[in-house]
């Protein structure tokens, strides 16, 4: 306890705060929440240890207020050691902490609108998107800004939907959320086969012996992982712990939700990035207060102020979206993993295709291995097989009264035949966004390209324009060359091209597409699983949004337009990133009673990744990949600093990055590599380019990193980002 009148150091939300020294005007503890000034704007901030600025006494400003709950010396620990790992200042991650700044005021008053669904306007996609915001928030009345950022759509979208009286003024004051706070209980209506059991039975004993460790929950596609871990966080929950539940954004869908309130009577407390400011607000401070015991939510539920947290489980923990790349450079499943360690708590990652990493630490015997080798209730795995396109070059069909070029081979087209004669249901996977990703000048050579980002932009039919995947931009289709004047082509495939040619050759087959352009919302997806469920859809095509968590009992098919895509690419990742994906997917099929079939089509069948694929062959795969990366020292038998300078002026930006490079220092067993271009070298109009500091798997970078770039002075328009182990090398 810090006596008044004490000078203290405040950790404040901050992306370059290390601590300001201010005086206590009552008594405090350590990582208590307070109020100061900083430049007379108030901040949120907590107690980080004694003041050391060593400012005369007159200088030092006094703590305008002290709140009655903090952080724990644990959850502090936490941010020092996370900001040691990620480079992070220790202001920028507790930035992630206080999220919701507004959560120690009082509901503001602010007008709100509710939906009217009786309006006659007409309901274009970003008027659904606003209608889905609402959904997602049960109705409740929102502002005009939690709509609009919700739904993603401009300001002029929700001024015209209120003059049209779509959105009607509700109550001015914000509601407040206390019927969070559910009570949980044991349905008992689950009963786990054995493999199950003795899963449950390992975890269980952990959580009741106490201390920290790790548990590897490896289940085949449709195991039956969710309910061991359901158990698991029934028993941490009963004994009065705190429980989060993280997974995927996009597994958040309503059979999941469903199968949470079954098995433990209520609905789960969600949280993710589509949550109106009120609700935010409420959940933040529900879980501080320790109401809210048990979450289910996004990689940001980490940072939540928990209280006696007990046991985090994060489902498929090898998915790319636990890596953060906006707001600071981190990996949430292994943040979670250092919070777990420090506060003495088991952690429980769950994966049909673990991360490598992962995989590395059970055989070292760092984490527990805990497999389900079976469906649940009895259903089979598919079949899974190539097809050779050497051999089986795809078809052409007629749109538009012109001869196109086919993307489907006849083996491929015999299999959707016989599904739809079946009345059974295809999905057909294809992770490329759009129509086609190249528009090109056959004549001259010309090709669209985003005037900000150095990188082509896709025709996407369904908008009728090129679109920019990087920054957003969109801009028409010229029909002819800029450049000579002679007709532009399409060269290149993305899923809306499949549709027109599932389309053209089964003309009576009801088709849908699944990708970010087309589900806007959570709610949209829900459309279309409720669809699935209903038999509404004969054949969806998608991208990677389908290859998570979902179950359609009468999917039998799933086809692989181009499994080569992502086998070949830069990034040492590349092989192991392109299992898990082909291997989820391919996981969707026959989880129902009738067995399933996958087709994958190749110009490389005796590929490792398709061999292994096919003969269900993980560990063997996994084995030789981690070979070749422990022979190349990259993770996990090396640790990857990268470090990307940005600027808005090319000029200032070389000069830069020459001056870091001259400052280089000398390393024993470590190499700075750079700078270079990064590969995709302009985004939003800001110049990028690359350092990367590789060393041993023992190797202490970050001191290295962080000494390094002290010695040189940081221009105020250019921006450095700092990512430990990357998985994007963009």
């Amino acid at each position: 306890m810090f006596a008044t009148g004490t000078i203290v150091k405040v950790l404040i939300p901050n992306i370059v705060n290390t601590g300001y020294d201010y005086r206590l005007t009552m008594p405090a503890e350590l990582g208590a929440f307070v109020m100061v000034r900083v430049m007379n704007r108030p901040y949120i901030g907590v107690v980080y240890g004694y003041g050391d600025s060593g400012l005369a006494p007159e200088k030092i400003k006094d703590i305008e207020c002290v709140y009655e709950r903090g952080l724990s010396a644990n959850d502090l620990a936490w941010i020092q050691k996370m900001s040691a790992w990620t480079l992070m200042t220790p202001g920028a991650v507790l930035r992630l902490i206080i999220n919701v700044p507004d959560a120690f005021l009082p509901p503001r008053l602010e007008q709100l609108y509710s939906y009217n669904p009786e309006s006659k306007m007409r309901m274009t996609d970003n008027r659904v998107a606003v209608s889905d915001a609402f959904a997602s928030n049960d109705g409740e009345p929102m502002s005009a800004s939690d709509i609009q950022n919700i739904s993603r759509v401009s300001s002029a979208v929700v001024r015209s939907m209120i003059k049209n009286e779509t959105l009607l003024p509700a109550t001015t004051r914000e509601k407040t959320y206390d019927d969070f706070s559910y009570e949980y209980h044991d349905s008992g209506t689950v009963v786990l086969n054995n493999e199950q059991q003795a899963a449950a039975d390992a975890i269980g004993t952990s959580l009741s012996s106490g201390g920290f460790s790790v548990h590897l929950l490896d289940g085949i596609t449709g195991s039956g992982k969710t309910q061991v871990y359901f158990d698991s966080a029934w028993r941490a929950y009963s004994s009065g712990k705190s429980v989060l539940l993280m997974m995927p954004e996009i597994a958040l869908t309503a059979q999941f939700m469903t199968r949470f309130e079954r098995r433990f009577g209520a609905p789960p407390v969600v949280w993710h990035s589509n949550l109106t400011s009120a609700r935010r607000r409420e959940i933040w401070r529900g879980v501080m207060n320790g109401k809210i015991r048990m979450v289910v939510g996004t990689r940001s539920a980490l940072f939540l102020p928990w209280t006696d947290l007990g046991l985090v489980v994060i489902d498929e923990e090898h998915d790319g979206s636990y890596k953060q790349e906006d707001m600071g450079n981190y990996h949430a499943r292994d943040m979670a993993i250092l919070r777990a360690k420090i506060s003495g708590f088991p952690i429980v990652l769950a994966s049909a295709t673990p991360a490598a990493e992962t995989l590395e630490n059970v055989s070292n015997g760092k984490y527990k291995h805990l497999r389900l080798t079976s469906r649940f209730g009895g259903a089979q795995l598919p079949q899974i097989e190539t097809i050779d396109l050497r051999e089986h070059r795809p078809e052409t069909y007629i749109a538009n009264d012109t001869e196109q070029t086919g993307y489907l081979s006849a083996p491929m087209c015999d299999a959707i035949r016989e599904t739809l004669s079946l009345g059974q249901q295809t999905m057909l996977f294809i992770n490329r966004r759009g129509f086609a990703p190249i528009v090109q000048c056959k004549k001259c050579g010309w090709t669209a390209t985003c005037p900000d980002c150095s990188v082509g932009m896709t025709y996407h039919k369904r908008l009728g324009k090129l679109l920019c995947h990087m920054c957003g931009r969109t801009s028409p289709l010229p029909k002819n060359c800029p450049l000579c004047d002679t007709a532009v082509s399409m060269r290149g495939v993305g899923l809306e091209k499949i549709q027109e040619e599932v389309i053209a050759k089964f003309p009576s087959a009801r088709t849908a597409l699944v990708s970010s352009d087309t589900i806007l919302s959570r709610q949209s997806l829900e459309r279309l699983v409720h669809k699935m469920e209903n038999g509404a859809i004969d054949v969806v095509i998608g991208t990677q949004i389908l290859a998570k968590g979902h179950h359609f009992p009468n999917l039998t098919l799933v086809g692989v337009v181009d499994a080569d895509m992502g086998l070949f690419g830069t990034d040492f990742r590349a092989a192991e990133h392109t299992f898990q994906q082909l291997f989820q997917v391919a996981g969707r099929a026959g989880r129902g009673e009738i067995p399933g079939r996958v087709l994958m089509q190749t110009y490389q069948p005796e590929h490792p990744v398709l061999t292994a694929i096919c003969a269900g062959n993980r560990d063997d795969f996994m084995s030789t990949d981690m070979a070749s990366r422990r022979m190349a020292q990259m993770p996990p038998y090396g640790q990857l600093i990268a470090i990307i300078v940005e600027g808005e002026k090319e000029s200032v930006l070389q000069r830069f990055c020459a001056e870091l490079s001259a400052a280089a220092p000398s390393l024993t067993g470590a190499k700075i590599m750079g700078p270079i271009a990064a590969q995709i070298y302009q985004v939003r109009s800001w110049y990028r380019m690359r350092f990367l500091v590789a060393g041993g798997q023992h190797a202490n970078l970050q001191p290295v990193v962080s000494h390094w770039l002290a010695k040189v002075k940081q221009p105020v328009n250019i921006r450095i980002k700092i990512d430990v182990n990357p998985i994007n090398f963009m």
